[in-house]
């Protein structure tokens, strides 16, 4: 059963802003957005204070001032929509900036495959679990896409964290019969589908309707599987229309044995679509080396991508062509991909989507005998990386009537940014407590928010709410 958003109202004023669409972010200021007790928007209005809100408000919502909690932006804040991370692995976070020089497939037999196999402890697994979670929240991220791991009851763990904690979460027992080392592989794919099911009933007795906490069929990817492992998982996704997710063509020598292991399949995506995992809800992590017959399938099909920019460079796995796949009509979000990525923040992982797609779009780079002109539009700007931080991983995580945006009928998925203003009085008086972003005054509202995407952390993040509930209040 899912836990009780609030006992009040809310009343939030200030300055609210969000993406209205890919290329552009919408200024709402001088307003206030009124949230019931279900944590639902149900009024938005311009111009407003509080004394406006009491007098005008109030009355229509059927309010009184003893039953609203007010939460009013100070100067140099504003509310931004919670952070979405549509590709990360919780059993990985002790690793976070381990990845050596190891390629994929290296780094997953030296670092990852260890440490995944140690969470069959549940004390190590509750110690691991609930740290990565409060982390990921201290960095607004109010929904997260997880990949656990092979064990029922750890997974089951990280199902209860995130509802007991408040953050809303896909999570994913791994899926996976080959290609592992001996002490952490699935004994069979009977035995892999049946400790599946056993999750999704775990999370449905904790959360029936999947409201905050939901179950996501995951195949590790799909080395890790065999044919029969991955027809069991696509019947299992059309049986229940959950959500699925995995990885593909994240690295060359990966898609090596894709083609080795799977002959008869025309290619990476393909094995995927034979064994009936490729749909309307399925994500897709790395999507770096597609071609344009697998992208064109992937648009068909109506999958989506997570993009990881983080581990894609620090694992030297390949550039994604962001704006490339987002012109074939595929949807694209944002992905930390802990621990191949070093950093818990999705707001870095913006920050690297708008440089790595420099990097496709520099002279010297070889893109296929583009023209320079053509490689240009593969430039990510800062109100494109934003909305795929949150409009666009509300689409790929089948969450946009509910998550993203602020409007009304949405959920409160919120934080509350705060940027360290220099006063003339304390302009000697250096103090990190702010955070790395330093406003002058003179700054525009687009100044603003392009100093917080590029310097911004985890100390500018003053408060996070998921359905309403505050989940995350930074103390200092």
């Amino acid at each position: 059963m899912t836990l009780p958003n609030n006992e009040k109202n809310h009343l939030f004023l200030g300055t609210f802003i969000h993406s209205k669409r890919l290329d552009e972010l919408q200024y709402l200021h001088d307003t206030a957005i009124c949230v019931n007790t279900t944590g639902k928007i149900v009024a938005i209005e311009p111009e407003c204070d509080q004394s406006k809100a009491e007098a005008s408000l109030y009355p229509k919502l059927g309010w009184t001032t003893h039953d609203v909690i007010v939460t009013a932006a100070k100067e140099g804040q504003f509310f931004f929509p919670g952070f979405i991370d549509t590709h990360l692995h919780a059993p990985q976070y002790p690793n976070v900036g381990i990845f050596g020089k190891s390629t994929l497939l290296d780094w997953l037999n030296t670092y990852t495959f260890p440490m995944e196999a140690s969470m069959a402890s549940l004390s190590k697994a509750r110690k691991v679990y609930t740290r990565c979670v409060r982390r990921t929240l201290a960095h607004g991220t109010t929904t997260a896409t997880y990949f656990a791991t092979i064990h029922v009851e750890s997974t089951n763990l990280l199902a209860d964290l995130c509802l007991s904690m408040g953050q809303r979460a896909f999570i994913g027992r791994v899926c996976m019969d080959q290609l592992g080392p001996d002490y952490y592989l699935d004994e069979s794919a009977e035995q892999g589908l049946a400790a599946t099911r056993a999750n999704i009933a775990h999370i449905r007795s904790i959360d029936r309707d999947f409201e905050l906490v939901s179950p996501i069929i995951t195949p590790r990817f799909a080395p890790a599987c065999s044919a029969d492992m991955l027809r069991r998982l696509g019947d299992l996704a059309a049986e229940t229309r959950l959500p699925v997710q995995t990885h593909v063509s994240e690295n060359v020598s990966e898609i090596a044995l894709v083609r080795e292991l799977f002959p008869d399949s025309p290619h990476y995506t393909g094995v995927y679509e034979q064994a009936g995992l490729l749909g309307d809800r399925t994500i897709l992590a790395h999507a770096i080396h597609l071609s344009d017959e697998e992208a064109d399938l992937v648009a068909r099909r109506k999958a989506k991508v997570a993009h990881c920019p983080c581990s894609n460079s620090a694992i030297t796995s390949g550039e994604a062509r962001v704006r490339w796949l987002l012109e074939k009509g595929i949807d694209v979000g944002l992905g930390t991909d802990m621990s191949g990525g070093y950093s818990p923040s999705v707001l870095e992982a913006a920050r690297l989507a708008c440089l790595v797609s420099n990097h496709l779009a520099m002279p010297n780079k070889q893109a296929d005998g583009c023209s320079q002109s053509e490689k240009e539009k593969s430039k990510l700007s800062v109100e494109e990386v934003l909305y795929l931080a949150t409009r666009g991983g509300a689409e790929v995580v089948g969450l946009s009537s509910k998550v993203g945006s602020f409007e009304v009928g949405m959920d409160w998925d919120a934080q509350l940014i705060g940027l360290d203003m220099v006063s003339e009085e304390a302009v000697d008086d250096y103090t990190d407590d702010g955070g790395n972003v330093e406003i002058f005054g003179w700054e525009t509202w687009e100044d603003l928010v392009a100093k917080w995407l590029f310097n911004g952390d985890d100390r500018n993040t003053k408060k996070v709410w998921v359905r309403g509930r505050l989940v995350h209040e930074r103390r200092s």
